[in-house]
């Protein structure tokens, strides 16, 4: 049997202000072919999943906390207890707009590798409204704008 504790993943820190602790796939002990999972926490006022898309299907599921959910041209309040479905290609970003942390679990299929994480470490991450997409009118700005 393998078993992933969360209690010992001590995770990767972004630049955008999250911590991302690998539960199946990437550096977990538990490895899965048709999806990936993670728990991801969101530092206040402003950490952030930047603006970004990948080729897999994606769910969020906001456990604690709130913020701003950017999906495509959509932009909506989240909060604990909510799911967000991300279909493939879709650009999005979600946002720590509360001042507590913001804890979510993210599942993505199938497995395998996502850039936005390696771009973010590099400082390449598609810059919103430039090599990607813009953003939903209003929405909180894409965390590469502060770097």
């Amino acid at each position: 049997m393998i078993i992933a504790d969360l209690a010992e993943i001590a995770g990767c820190t972004y630049p955008a202000r999250r911590t991302t602790q690998n539960l199946v796939g990437g550096a977990s002990p538990i490895q899965a072919t048709h999806f990936s999972l993670g728990h991801v926490t969101l530092e206040p006022n402003g950490g952030q999943v930047p603006w970004h898309n990948q080729e897999q299907e994606e769910i969020y599921f906001i456990l604690e906390g709130g913020g701003e959910m950017c999906l495509g041209g959509e932009k909506h309040a989240v909060r604990g207890g909510q799911a967000v479905y991300i279909p493939p290609g879709v650009f999005h970003q979600l946002t720590n707009t509360g001042t507590t942390p913001m804890r979510m679990i993210y599942c993505y299929g199938p497995a395998g590798d996502v850039a936005h994480w390696r771009q973010e470490l590099a400082g390449t991450l598609p810059r919103a409204g430039k090599e990607a997409p813009p953003l939903p009118s209003g929405a909180f700005p894409q965390s590469t704008e502060t770097f």
